[in-house]
């Protein structure tokens, strides 16, 4: 896909690496991207140097909180009613805390699922729509275990079997919407920090801090180069990793007939 002059819907995208998304897509030429997230306060002053920077016309904030059903609809209504399109969905936002694993399991799949079936519904050719590409954020450690938060790392395995599933022909022959999965590695954001604060005062958050502290670090920046690369380039269904400041990568995962057991 081509971004120059594509309208972008980013949710949690009010800091980290899901704002890093945003100013890449409009570097890459995207004309209009919605900012969603529930923190109105950094979200609405991630706009205003949005729009300093590219135009006053380029970027809204929406109020968005993904486990809110209809706040979730109604920020995907409100970017298609401002933009009159809407070509890229990019479902980033998450949490790492397994201190509350039921919120958690809301954000990280929940909220992936809805966000992609709305993105049908607003993209699909069967929907009257255009086609278009949704990026669902999963985690490096949605292809390995991890003892210090597994809860977290289920959901991120959840995400992957959701896009790929989701990724097959069947439904991008019916809508044209491609559908991938973005791998992070430990990456500098306020989701790592604030879960480094809030579970090294338990047994697992110890763990968890352990675990985390042994993987290679990177900047926000450079997950937000890979997406641009996986939006341009990616094939449907495929899964990326971004990890170290390294270029993306996909990975290949084996299919069901290739994991027999001797």
């Amino acid at each position: 896909m081509d971004i120059k002059g594509k309208t972008a819907l980013v949710t949690g995208a009010a800091t980290g690496i899901g704002l890093e998304y945003v100013k890449e897509l409009l570097r890459n030429g995207a004309q209009h991207v919605a900012v969603c997230d529930l923190d109105s306060r950094k979200g609405e002053k991630a706009v205003r140097d949005l729009q300093a920077e590219y135009g006053v016309d380029r970027a809204i904030f929406i109020k968005t909180d993904v486990t809110n059903t209809a706040e979730l609809e109604e920020a995907f209504k409100k970017t298609y009613t401002t933009f009159k399109a809407l070509d890229i969905v990019i479902n980033n936002a998450g949490i790492l805390d397994d201190g509350r694993w039921e919120l958690e399991i809301a954000v990280n799949v929940n909220a992936v699922v809805r966000g992609t079936l709305l993105g049908f519904q607003y993209m699909g050719k069967d929907k009257g729509g255009k086609g278009g590409v949704v990026v669902n954020i999963a985690s490096i450690l949605g292809l390995a275990p991890m003892a210090g938060c597994p809860v977290y790392v289920g959901t991120k395995h959840a995400v992957i079997g959701i896009t790929r599933s989701f990724g097959l022909p069947y439904h991008l022959d019916r809508t044209g919407v491609r559908v991938l999965a973005m791998c992070p590695g430990v990456t500098d954001t306020p989701l790592i920090s604030e879960a480094h604060l809030r579970q090294l005062m338990g047994e697992w958050g110890e763990e968890c801090g352990r675990e985390l502290d042994e993987l290679p670090k990177q900047k926000p920046e450079n997950v937000a180069k890979g997406m641009i690369h996986l939006i341009k380039k990616g094939k449907n269904g495929s899964v990326w990793v971004s990890e170290g400041g390294s270029p993306a990568y996909e990975v290949r995962i084996p299919d069901r007939q290739e994991l027999r057991v001797e």
